[in-house]
Order: C-alpha cells, then sequence, then structure tokens
C-alpha cells in the first residue's frame, strides 16, 4: 500500500468534506450573522460534537483501532468478528442511555457549557433536537475504525459530507418555512443535524457488508453479558480510561473557553466558530488524513515488533507535516483577511464581524503546526498502547491554556482564547515529540537539517508574497463584486503555491522521498 496515495485519498474526500463544511457555514453566516442565535446554535451542536470527541473520534478510536489491528493481525478474521460484535452491543446500548439523560437535562448541560448566551432557552431547544446525533455519530466511529483497520479509508473520510449536505438543505428550505409556520428558524439548522446523523450511519451498512464485518448487535439481556465478558472488550474499557481523561482535558479546555466566549459579549462564540472552520481546512487535510492512515500502520508494526519500521513512519509523517503545514499556518497569519472576507462577508455577516473573525484565525494559525503535529506524534503512543504519556502532558497543556487566557483574554478578547489554544498546542507537540524521543522509538533519519532549511526558505517567499497582497487590495470593499473577490483570491492562492513548491524546486528538494510504500 502506498501511504502518500492512502493519505491522499483521505484528504481529497476529506477536502470535499470541509468544503461543503464551509458551504454549510457560509448558509448560515449569510443567514444569521453572528448574532445571538447564532451563537446558540453553536453552542447546541457543540455539545454533541464534544461528546463525539472525547467518546467516539477520541476515547473510543484510541483505545478500539490498536486492539481491532492487533488482534486481526495476531488471531485472524473471526476472533476480530466477535471482538467487533462484542463492542458494537456495548456501545449501542450505553449510547441509548446517553442520549436519553442528554434529552432530560439539557438545560444543565448549556449552563455548564455558555450560561452568558443572550437565547439561552433556544440554545436548550437545539440541545435536546440535536442530542442523539452522538449515538449516530458514536456507531460511525465505530464503523470509521472497522474500516480503516481494513484499508477502507474512502468512506469514513467522504462520511461527513452527509452531515453538512443536510445542513445546507435545511438552511435553503427549512428556514423560510419555520419562519411561516411560526417556528423559530434557527430551529431548522438542528433539523438538519439530526438527518444528518441518521445520514451518516446509513451510510456505514453496505460498505461494512461489502468486507462482511456488519456488526451483530445483542438485542438481549444475555447478549449484553456475554459481550461485557469478551476480553478484547474489557482490554479495550481498560485503555479507554486513561483515553477518556486524555481526551476529556481537551474537551474540558474547549468547555471552559466556550463558557468564556459566552460572557464576553454576542457574537463571540460564533467568530470563533466561524474561524475554527478555516483552520481546521488544514488541520483536517494534513492531521486527520496522517493519524487515521498511520495509526493502523503504526500498531500493526508494534504488533510485530518492527521498531525500524515504526520509526520511519513517524519520521515520514513529521516530514509531511512541516512541508505542508508550515506554509498553511504562514497564510492563516499573514493572509487571513482575504480569506474570512471572500468567505464569509455576505449577507448579515458584517465588516465587523470579519474584523473580529481575522482576529481569531490568526490566533489559531500561531499553532497549527502543533495542532497538525499532534495527530501524526499521538498515534505514536496509542500504537504501544500508552496513552498515559499524552494524558499527562494533556493535563499540562490545559492548566497552560488557562493561565494563558488569564492574561490574554482581558486585552485580546477572543482572539486571546484562540491564541491561547494556538500556543498551548505547539507545546503538546513538542513535549510528545520529546517523549516520543526519550522513549527511543522514533529517531529522526538524516537529512532533516537541509529539509528544514529549505523549506522555510520557500515559505518565507510565499508569505512575504501574501503579505503584500493582503495589504494592497481592500477585500472587503469588493463584497459588491463577489466573483472578482472570487477571482482575486484564487489567483493569489494558486500563485502562492506555485512560488512554495517552485523555491522548493530549485532548492532542490527531491519532493520523491514522500513516495512511501508499507
Amino acid at each position: 500500500m502506498n501511504l502518500l496515495r492512502a493519505a491522499s485519498t483521505v484528504s481529497l474526500f476529506t477536502l470535499v468534506s470541509r468544503i461543503t463544511g464551509l458551504a454549510r457555514e457560509l448558509f448560515v453566516a449569510a443567514t444569521f450573522g453572528a448574532s445571538a442565535w447564532t451563537d446558540a446554535f453553536n453552542v447546541a451542536f457543540r455539545i454533541p460534537n464534544l461528546l463525539r470527541r472525547l467518546f467516539a473520534e477520541g476515547a473510543f478510536s484510541q483505545a478500539f483501532v490498536p486492539i481491532l489491528a492487533a488482534t486481526r493481525s495476531r488471531e485472524g478474521d473471526e476472533p476480530t468478528q466477535r471482538l467487533i460484535d462484542a463492542v458494537a452491543t456495548v456501545l449501542f446500548w450505553a449510547l441509548l442511555a446517553l442520549s436519553i439523560l442528554g434529552v432530560v437535562f439539557a438545560p444543565a448541560v448549556v449552563w455548564v457549557m455558555a450560561s452568558g448566551l443572550a437565547a439561552f432557552d433556544d440554545a436548550v431547544v437545539m440541545t435536546r433536537l440535536m442530542f442523539p446525533y452522538i449515538a449516530c455519530m458514536s456507531l460511525v466511529a465505530l464503523s470509521a475504525g472497522v474500516l480503516n483497520t481494513w484499508r477502507r479509508f474512502a468512506i469514513p473520510a467522504v462520511t461527513p459530507v452527509l452531515l453538512n449536505l443536510c445542513v445546507i438543505g435545511a438552511a435553503w428550505w427549512l428556514v423560510p418555512r419555520f419562519g411561516t409556520w411560526g417556528i423559530e428558524p434557527i430551529y431548522a439548522l438542528g433539523v438538519g443535524v439530526m438527518a444528518g446523523g441518521i445520514a451518516q450511519l446509513a451510510l456505514q451498512v453496505p460498505a461494512l457488508m461489502r468486507i462482511g464485518v456488519l456488526p451483530r448487535i445483542g438485542w438481549t439481556i444475555g447478549g449484553m453479558r456475554a459481550a461485557l465478558r469478551h476480553p478484547g472488550l474489557r482490554r479495550i474499557l481498560q485503555l479507554m480510561l486513561p483515553a477518556l481523561l486524555g481526551v476529556s482535558v481537551a474537551q474540558l479546555s474547549l468547555l471552559i473557553n466556550t463558557q468564556i466566549a459566552s460572557h464576553v459579549g454576542v457574537g463571540a462564540v460564533s467568530w470563533l466558530t466561524f474561524a475554527d472552520r478555516l483552520m481546521e481546512f488544514p488541520t483536517a487535510l494534513l492531521g486527520v488524513a496522517l493519524g487515521v492512515v498511520l495509526l493502523p500502520q503504526l500498531s500493526a508494526a508494534q504488533a510485530i515488533d518492527d521498531m525500524g519500521r515504526y520509526s520511519g513512519l513517524l519520521d515520514w509523517g513529521l516530514r509531511l507535516v512541516v512541508l505542508l503545514a508550515l506554509p498553511c499556518a504562514m497564510a492563516l497569519i499573514v493572509f487571513p483577511k482575504p480569506l474570512v472576507a471572500t468567505l464569509y462577508n455576505y449577507g448579515a455577516f458584517s465588516a465587523r464581524d470579519v474584523e473580529q473573525t481575522v482576529r481569531a484565525l490568526m490566533g489559531y494559525g500561531v499553532g497549527l503546526m502543533g495542532l497538525v503535529g499532534v495527530k501524526v506524534l499521538a498515534p505514536g503512543f496509542y500504537a504501544r498502547q500508552d496513552i498515559r504519556t499524552p494524558v499527562r502532558i494533556a493535563i499540562g497543556m490545559l492548566i497552560l491554556t488557562q493561565v494563558m487566557n488569564v492574561g490574554f483574554v482581558p486585552s485580546l478578547g477572543h482572539a486571546g482564547l484562540a491564541l491561547s489554544i494556538g500556543v498551548a498546542a505547539l507545546c503538546n507537540a513538542l513535549l510528545l515529540l520529546i517523549g516520543l524521543r526519550r522513549k527511543g522509538v522514533y529517531t529522526p533519519l538524516p537529512g532533516w537539517a537541509g529539509f528544514g532549511l529549505r523549506v522555510g526558505v520557500a515559505t518565507a517567499l510565499m508569505g512575504a508574497g501574501l503579505a503584500w497582497v493582503a495589504h494592497t487590495v481592500d477585500w472587503v470593499a469588493y463584497g459588491a463584486q463577489p466573483l472578482v473577490r472570487i477571482g482575486l483570491l484564487a489567483l493569489s492562492l494558486g500563485a502562492a503555491a506555485i512560488v512554495y513548491f517552485g523555491a522548493l524546486l530549485a532548492l532542490g528538494l527531491p519532493l520523491r522521498q514522500f513516495l512511501r510504500r508499507t
């Protein structure tokens, strides 16, 4: 298997997902602006997303994928199927109970998340409407872990597109009808989210059937007891406890920042959300894609004790992070206004909203290298079933983030929250790298100094050009001519890519070194 091709496949489908996700945000921004109702929707949607990252894509995936890959490598497909059935059974019933509790206690959940919301009651209604989304997405995460282990990367990567299309459809078709029917229009977005969750779950069934590993859920008490007795499940639960603590730390930081933002003022939660959407493009296209491809491969190398291959995989991933994430970070820092104005400055999204979103985006840009790097470095620990080390580092980063918030937020407002996250992400990645080096499982291959120098020079040249364009053109003034503004943005980014990769080639960087095969 060509790793770069596999990562590129994930990146391609993730790009489609992020483009449709951006279109979703554009519909929301143009329809509602950065208003109290938008803040309420973003908080209500963030609650199931927080739990999804906490249980599904976070602690569960970190514990499930290494055990699944090791079971398949050592024992074959039949024992692996029994493990999948046991996990699916326990997960289904736990999610059903969690969804019921979330709907009942929605007011308390919203209060803990963002007590300063102006549209608090609307947030409660939408939380009740969207809370079962976590059940759909947790089962989707189970499917993604199985499909990625079987090297079927396309379906998990393209699945989020369905959510975005459903929300876009709701914004376009349901919002005006809800207004006519006397229902708060923002509630239509909640209906779209739940429709998207159901659609994503439905897409997994034929994909799992094609590889013959569709989970069989135990519907009786006896089936539940049998699932709980499975030794693989017990091992996953043992690994999940420290993983849950580690992911909880990251999500606790997000919760605290959302709570702070809800008190900064109307619009603060939305400005951070819109900036986060842009920051997620490089984070998902690079970090998530590399993490998805690397974790099963690292787990397989660890299972057969091939540490040379293990270290080589990490080195390959880190070089790709530097090659692709560094220029993206430069663009977010020196070129944020053209990006935000071109993508969001329509309808109810004002010039002030542009400026405030730009400030948040620059803060995130500072830490982009760290945010992407963690997606490559953390699997280096998870594949070895060492979750305690990332947990300890994450706790330290939570404390560091809140200490920085004390200093940054009074002077920078909501942008200080983004900057704190960015700086903490850089520190997180650095400590993970040091940990892998000290454990002796990662040894950098020769050539890093020359590689880093070439990438740094090319990035500086690209950044200088983007900074000149950003300050020469009045991007907000072109709001009445969106096609002109879009054309200028595409021309600027295209020229930046040519300058960057042209400089790398001129400096003699052999790009073919990244065509790695397993």
